[in-house]
């Protein structure tokens, strides 16, 4: 099981092509800036950790599967910014697991200034014949790990006088997708929790905001475990009005550099739908 995982000056940031098609970023956004990622090793969380790398963050990036906590150190060595890398195994579902790692994380970090949730499952039942077992692992993981990871890094965050959380809804929390109730119940639950705390921290400098992803490619996407007789009609509302397909999970990391970073610093208690325009 593996927890998966904008807009600058045009005078301060200088993205430049090169021959494989992506981009360059000067890093300044997260220069100095100390951010801890659940997710890292796959998905949206993987290109989050390579594009605040890029803008010259420090990362300590935690996943469940180690060998996608392999393969995101490989990528930054590649990226020539491995030295601001550090990974940690995590199981966000696991109060245990999570104390023990989160607060090494900070240790290593020395504090915490962003505080980034990706990780989670995404599997799909007929809801008749859900059981207890199949629900209480969506909500352990999705809803029940942001919690716990939350309130593990919320004293370090409060510290800094201006910390930030990203944590992760999907459309699926406002409009329908069948097939996944425990799921969608698990991001519509994390909405309303990030809208909690971005209140309930606001006057001491703490910001919590949502990204709402859709018709992203990522690993939980390829197969979200849809029953064998789902009626695929009902999914096909789910395109991009953009016409493009699905986009890939750097679309999303890049929302979210915006979002963690000083140009997001007047936004707090949202979401941010990325999907494309399949929903409007």
């Amino acid at each position: 099981m593996s927890h998966h995982s904008e807009t600058q000056p045009a005078e301060r940031r200088h993205p430049q092509a090169h021959h494989s098609g992506a981009h360059h970023f000067e890093p300044y956004r997260f220069k100095g800036r100390k951010v801890l990622i659940t997710g890292g090793g796959s998905g949206i969380g993987q290109a989050t950790v390579a594009r605040v790398l890029a803008e010259g963050g420090t990362v300590v990036a935690a996943d469940i599967a180690e060998a996608g906590l392999e393969e995101t150190r490989a990528r930054a060595a590649e990226a020539g910014t491995a030295e601001r890398l550090s990974t940690v195994t995590l199981d966000i579902s696991d109060e245990e697991s999570v104390r023990e790692s989160v607060g090494g994380a900070l240790e290593r970090l020395g504090g915490l200034d962003v505080l980034v949730n990706a990780a989670g499952i995404l599997d799909s039942r007929h809801t008749e014949t859900m059981t207890l077992e199949f629900w209480n692992r969506i909500i352990g993981v999705n809803l029940t790990g942001t919690f716990l990871v939350t309130r593990q890094a919320l004293p370090a965050l409060l510290a800094t006088g201006k910390g930030v959380i990203v944590n992760f809804s999907s459309t699926s929390a406002s409009f329908a997708h069948p097939y996944m109730a425990a799921y969608a119940a698990t991001k519509g639950g994390i909405q309303s929790f990030t809208h909690a705390i971005a209140a309930e921290y606001g006057k001491r400098g703490l910001r919590a905001v949502c990204v709402a992803p859709g018709s992203i490619d990522s690993g939980m996407t390829r197969d979200p475990g849809l029953p064998e007789d789902a009626d695929l009609g009902l999914l096909r509302k789910l395109t991009p009005a953009l016409g493009k397909g699905f986009a890939g999970p750097e679309t999303v990391a890049g929302a979210i550099a915006m979002l963690a970073s000083d140009d997001g610093a007047f936004i707090t208690g949202t979401e941010l739908r990325i999907d494309g325009g399949t929903h409007m």
